[in-house]
């Protein structure tokens, strides 16, 4: 299982008037975008283009960080969607699965819980090293 995002950027602020230290964290999560593939094996699970990928990292990092005990399947629940789920991860008998609630019958293979921490701590790094080549601070996507 791979989340890649690609054209990582924050087109949205000068059209709001902002600028990188002007905006506030809420507007910073969903206007930090990229073209966001989750694949599996070079099969494409879910794409789409101008996804809020800081406001997923974030959601991910604190989601990362909940004690086994406490952590359930992951729906990321975004500000710019009207429904959870745009990314989905769920337990299942054979592992951790990833897929989106906008692509109902597509799922990754089941992987372990290991190899999914490591392979979301790498998008997780991957979009926090975007935002400080935007010249944003990425104190808001809590690093693991």
């Amino acid at each position: 299982m791979k989340l890649a995002c690609r054209n990582l950027g924050s087109p949205d602020l000068a059209r709001r008037g902002l600028t990188a230290d002007s905006a506030p964290v809420e507007v910073l999560l969903v206007d930090i975008e990229a073209d966001l593939v989750i694949s599996d094996d070079g099969r494409t699970v879910w794409n789409e283009d101008g996804f809020p990928v800081a406001e997923l990292a974030r959601a991910l990092s604190l989601w990362l960080r909940l004690p086994d005990g406490e952590r359930r399947d992951f729906a990321f629940d975004s500000m710019s969607y009207d429904v959870p789920g745009a990314v989905r991860i769920t337990a299942t008998e054979g592992g951790w699965r990833v897929g989106s609630v906008f692509a109902p019958d597509t799922w990754g293979s089941p992987t372990t819980w290991p190899r999914l921490v490591v392979d979301l701590a790498a998008f997780i790094a991957t979009v926090r090293e975007g935002v400080i080549a935007l010249g944003i601070k990425p104190d808001f996507i809590p690093d693991l």
